[in-house]
């Protein structure tokens, strides 16, 4: 166990011996963007209302899980350090956390199993924490799902947000669902051997994945550009003295949502009128840039 003193003088514990600070080294940093650099090449990505994320004090960060999660995500945690200073916590899910190996890296880069205890004390702390409501069944969606958020039922966030006083800002994120095309997905016959085996690991048949396809037949996503856009600020102070908790975060939810799904309209937009969304038009946008470049050089040449 990782402990402390909270504000309220209580000890302030997290699960698993995760530490309650994290700090990253300048090759902490250097690890990061080596290991990303592939991904950000191939994708290109475009970040927007960062600004929206408090410099200081505790944030909620609510997210939507793209198609088997985890594959953008990381793309926003550099971003965020670089442009507003602060470290996103994430919480991790416990089929992760179980891992000796994974759980020792996620503790390192400021991740923690995914509970409410956990996610509390980080934003007594003061800490940016990132949540996707939708959970695992999210990111191992069905053929008819690409973009579809499933936060039936997940009101957790909000009652944390409410409790903590936390200010919530939605977080947009969207091109693997692009990227990919899903074959079969986890409720299909021929994959009812995988779904077995999730079942003997522990895990819900429900979070089979889907079985899918990028380049081809590979797994390799295509080169698609991922969007990414964070919302302004939902305060939750409305809902603080509500008498009912329960209904308090399922409206505060739909607050959430709402701005949550506003958010990816705009990046669908985004999207569209971006000539550079795939590889093949970003190289060409980049070779018009350059060729317009030289003509305008010879041009004050000659001028000259």
């Amino acid at each position: 166990m990782s402990e402390e003193a909270g504000a309220t003088g209580e000890t302030v514990v997290l699960s698993d011996g995760a530490p309650l600070t994290v700090s990253l080294s300048d090759t902490d940093l250097r690890v990061i963007e080596t290991l990303l650099a592939p991904l950000r090449a191939w994708t290109s990505p475009r970040f927007y209302g960062l600004e929206n994320i408090p410099a200081e004090g505790p944030v909620l960060l609510v997210g939507n899980h793209n198609l088997l999660g985890g594959i953008d995500a990381p793309l926003l945690l550099p971003e965020v350090l670089r442009r507003r200073g602060r470290l996103i916590r994430g919480l991790a899910e416990n089929v992760l956390i179980a891992v000796p190996g994974v759980r020792h890296l996620l503790h390192h880069y400021g991740s923690v199993r995914g509970t409410r205890q956990n996610c509390l004390a980080l934003l007594e702390r003061g800490e940016a924490v990132m949540v996707f409501p939708g959970g695992g069944r999210e990111a191992v969606r069905r053929k008819n799902e690409k973009y579809h958020l499933k936060w039936e039922g997940r009101t957790g966030f909000a009652r944390m947000a409410i409790e903590a006083g936390a200010p919530i800002v939605p977080v947009a994120m969207i091109g693997v669902d692009d990227a990919y095309d899903i074959i079969v997905d986890g409720d299909h016959p021929v994959l009812r051997p995988l779904r077995w085996v999730v079942e003997a690991l522990g895990i819900n048949r429900e979070l089979t994945p889907p079985l899918v396809r990028g380049i081809g037949p590979t797994p390799l996503p295509r080169p698609e550009r991922f969007y990414f856009a964070a919302g302004a600020p939902i305060d939750p102070a409305p809902w603080r003295d509500a008498p009912d908790l329960g209904a308090a975060a399922v409206e505060l939810r739909a607050v959430v949502r709402k701005s949550l799904e506003e958010e990816l309209r705009f990046l669908f937009a985004e999207r569209d009128r971006d000539a550079g969304r795939t590889l093949a038009g970003r190289v060409r946008g980049d070779l018009t840039a350059f060729a317009s470049g030289a003509i305008d050089r010879l041009r004050r040449f000659r001028l000259s």
